[in-house]
């Protein structure tokens, strides 16, 4: 059993009861954490060993909702210009993936996590759609991230948008890596059932779905009244709203997660808290596509699990935490909300979201027998870091320091900001170059 040590550290535990700890160091045992003690515990310790030179050492930062797939739309003009979220997908989003094949996927994947892994990011819940190149799709993706060395939970995105061949393919693919991810009890790899959106998916799709689900120990990962589209589709076609009906089918529950609930009422809150489903807020995706800011101080209000995800803007979830505290307070009207709702999606949230998928592993914190994620950034405090101002520096500071050092799993994927990846990194953005330019020819 490999061991590593990182000494000289200002360790934040993300655990509330000792949230900062000076002149302390972690001890690694294989992918666990052993021991979290003062350095000076630590003098004979003659295995490998990272000085962190006082600065931060805290957990990897979790994404929960990503799309991969996304990335290989960076630079991309040639889709028309939209005036509302139908016209995003039509002109932009359905149009992608409809191209994608498998390869594309693959690398649409691994770029993304070699980027996740330069900003500290350890942890991914990705949401996955290439239509025309189903089958196989989220196993390729889960070799980008064996490869890489992240944890993924992966999922497939069911629509009835493409046909009924292709919803089926979805149902099919879901169904194939749950039991694959049961069957091989990876670590690093998770799966959720992967639905597009209630607007998009008939109930007769969604039964099937909702079958396999009840006889498996997992849950769904759908998008949910992310634009008022969803609602008003839902109330012309069920007469009920979109949340009402993921009850009334069985979709909610501890397990799932339902992005976005930027149109969401009270009632639709109240259900989503009363079967403990877990939301997850996107603030850069929801302004750029000018949805609307969905409310998360209302939902932790109610008791609603909300956790921070980037909807593939950003693996940068230090970007993205501060873009949601800003919105929360634009969205508000008042410049005294929000802090301790918005650094909770990252500080707590998420780690607990990925506690439902991962149990027991303590994904998200630092304390002795957690899963050995953590990074180190290259962060001096230059006002007091102690247990009343980190969520501060969290917000406020972070942001703008680079990450030293990756740690997943027990291994450095990062070191003084160089990678330590088994894969080629420039070979990879070199094909993926390649790939995106055949990809932009078909668009």
């Amino acid at each position: 059993m490999t061991s590593l040590l990182i000494r000289n550290a200002v360790v934040l535990t993300f655990d509330a009861k000792a949230p900062v700890l000076y002149d302390h160091a972690v001890l690694i045992e294989g992918t666990k954490i052993k021991k979290i003690a003062p350095d000076s515990e630590f003098a004979d310790f003659k295995g490998k060993t990272i000085n962190a030179r006082g600065r931060i050492v805290m957990p990897g930062y979790i994404n929960a909702h990503m799309h991969y797939y996304s990335t290989m739309v960076r630079g991309l003009g040639k889709a028309e210009p939209a005036s509302n979220f139908m016209g995003v997908l039509e002109n932009l989003w359905w149009r992608l993936d409809k191209k994608l094949t498998l390869e594309d996927s693959y690398y649409s994947a691994l770029i993304p996590m070699i980027d996740a892994v330069k900003n500290g990011t350890t942890t991914l819940i990705d949401h996955h759609a290439s239509p025309f190149a189903v089958t196989g799709s989220l196993d390729v993706i889960a070799k980008a991230g064996k490869e890489v060395g992240l944890r993924n939970c992966l999922c497939y995105e069911v629509s009835d948008r493409d046909g009924e061949k292709i919803a089926e393919e979805g149902l099919a693919e879901n169904e194939a890596f749950i039991k694959r991810c049961e069957e091989e009890n990876d670590d690093m790899l998770r799966a959720l059932y992967g639905l597009h959106a209630s607007f998009t998916v008939s109930d007769k799709t969604l039964q099937k779905a909702v079958d396999f689900v009840k006889a498996h120990n997992t849950g769904f990962h759908v998008h949910t009244a992310e634009a008022a589209d969803d609602e008003e589709a839902c109330l012309k076609e069920h007469n009920k709203r979109v949340v009402e009906r993921f009850y009334d089918m069985g979709v909610l529950g501890k397990k799932t997660i339902c992005p976005h609930c930027v149109h969401i009422n009270d009632h639709e809150m109240d259900l989503l808290a009363q079967t403990d489903t877990m939301v997850v807020h996107n603030p850069q995706s929801n302004l750029n596509n000018t949805v609307g800011i969905a409310d998360v101080i209302k939902m932790q209000q109610k008791g609603i699990l909300v956790g921070l995800g980037t909807d593939a803007m950003t693996v940068n979830m230090r970007e993205e935490l501060r873009c949601g505290l800003w919105a929360q307070k634009y969205g508000h009207k008042d410049p005294a909300c929000g802090f301790m709702e918005i650094a909770s999606t990252i500080a707590f949230n998420n780690a607990k979201i990925v506690g439902r998928l991962w149990e027991g592993f303590g994904i998200g914190t630092l304390k002795e027998g957690a899963a050995a994620d953590l990074i180190i950034l290259d962060y001096l405090a230059p006002t007091p870091l102690d247990e009343t101002t980190w969520l501060g520096h969290l917000i406020f500071g972070f942001a703008n320091v680079p990450v030293d050092t990756t740690v997943v799993n027990g291994k450095v994927l990062m070191e003084n900001k160089e990678l330590k990846l088994d894969i080629d990194v420039e070979r990879a953005y070199a094909r993926s170059r390649e790939l995106s330019e055949k990809l932009w020819n078909r668009f």
